[in-house]
């Protein structure tokens, strides 16, 4: 995922390594993409959502 938003947003990404089950995306500190207990299962947002997600936070 931090490859795919350099690419697509050339933005400067930090790729933090969490607990197990754990994926958030934040931007400027603040989360924009957190799955919860969904993370655990697998069960997480489509690249395409978090590339728009990103994309939003950085144009406000």
């Amino acid at each position: 995922m931090a490859a795919r938003l350099r690419r697509e947003l050339s933005a400067e990404v930090d790729l933090v390594r969490g607990h197990y089950g754990e994926f958030k995306v934040l931007v400027d500190g603040e989360t924009v993409i957190d799955p919860g207990a969904l993370a655990v299962l697998g069960i997480l947002p489509s690249g395409r959502k978090v590339v728009q997600a990103v994309a939003a936070r950085l144009r406000a």
